[in-house]
């Protein structure tokens, strides 16, 4: 786990870049007890480890 600070981003963008994968956006929020995927101020987030059998996308 990993602790980062973010400025007006989205836990969308957060996931991309920390987790390689934009639909785990949802374990930063539970783990950070956010519910609005969109930040609007500096925020202190902690980044889950990477998991790759988390991720929602979907496989071709």
């Amino acid at each position: 786990m990993q602790t980062v600070i973010v400025a007006s981003e989205t836990l969308f963008a957060v996931a991309a870049t920390y987790l390689k994968d934009a639909t785990q956006w949802n374990r930063i929020a539970a783990l950070n007890g956010i519910s609005d995927p969109w930040l609007s101020e500096l925020t202190v987030l902690q980044i889950p480890d990477l998991d790759a059998s988390a991720g929602g996308g979907v496989g071709f």
